[in-house]
């Protein structure tokens, strides 16, 4: 069985993402107690569902066991994944705000603020258990698009059955709009030369050729980009020991259109030769996995 477990604070996009599981033909299952998780398997056993999504939210009886969880499902020969949606303090409170939503964990004597911090610290010990995506600058067709994707990688996962595989993500963005509360490792480049201030080069982005020819002929770009992938390839084995199924790398500059675009293309078709690879450019709204050749 193939199990996927979408899990987050609330506003942050758990039913899209679940949503997409659906219209892709997984069983889905919607708020559903950790505590029978361990079950799963048999309570659709009768249902020819080899592939499965759940949704688990603070409310969960049990919820700080759900690692403990996890690894009971993987000794049962399920594949699980774990997909934990985030978002910024800001973000959540405007998101419930305009849709006038009560917060599941709402007390008459707590302020909406103070109901989301408690969420975060209920499930602070889950964020690093898989997939993590900060949704806060993530329109719903964009995540949408990003589930799907990632929903694909899975799939190959799946078929191919390593032992014990490890996705490395590369997100660019632009540092005016914030730091991705998912990133494992951040590196800021906005002190390479900047196509911006061209007038030319200022509507294109850093996948398009222009842009490219203009930083390939920048030998610090060559130098910063070259020491990004010595420190990922140093640090890196020590995650695979430490059995991570997913590695976030941040790339940023100042608006995320140009280097940062650039930079995250060139680290994800180097890397993708060793690693399963997905490149997310955030301002850009796009996501894309990179298959070994």
């Amino acid at each position: 069985m193939q199990l996927v477990i979408v899990t987050g604070l609330s506003g942050s996009g758990k039913t899209i993402a679940l949503r997409v599981f659906e219209d892709s033909g997984y069983y889905c299952i919607d708020n559903l107690p950790a505590t029978l998780l361990p079950h799963i398997q048999s309570h659709v056993a009768n249902r020819d569902a080899a592939k499965v999504a759940v949704s688990v939210d603070s409310r969960s009886i049990a919820i700080e066991s759900l690692p403990d969880i996890l690894q009971t499902l993987k000794t049962q020969h399920i594949d699980v994944h774990l997909l934990f949606l985030d978002a910024s303090l800001e973000t959540l409170v405007k998101r419930f705000s305009e849709t006038r939503r009560k917060h599941p964990l709402s007390t008459p004597n707590q302020a909406l603020a103070e109901s989301i911090q408690h969420e975060r610290d209920l499930l602070s010990g889950l964020s690093n258990l898989g997939h993590h995506v900060d949704t806060s600058n993530l329109s719903s067709n964009t995540l949408r698009n990003h589930t799907r994707n990632w929903m694909l990688q899975l799939e190959q996962h799946y078929q191919e059955a390593p032992s014990h595989s490890l996705v490395l993500s590369f997100i660019s963005f632009g540092f005016k709009h914030g730091i991705p509360l998912d990133a494992d490792f951040v590196f800021d480049v906005r002190s390479l030369p900047n196509p911006h201030y061209d007038p030319v080069l200022r509507p294109y982005n850093g996948k398009q050729a222009p842009i490219q020819q203009f930083l390939q002929n920048e030998p610090v770009v060559l130098e910063m980009q070259q020491d990004i992938q010595h420190y990922i390839e140093k640090w890196l084995p020590g995650f695979y020991q430490d059995h991570r199924s997913y590695v976030t790398v941040g790339i940023g500059c100042t608006g995320g259109q140009h280097r940062s675009v650039y930079l995250v293309e060139q680290l994800g078709t180097y890397f993708k030769q060793q690693h399963q690879v997905m490149i997310r450019h955030r301002e850009l709204h796009e996501t894309q996995v990179l298959t070994k050749p």
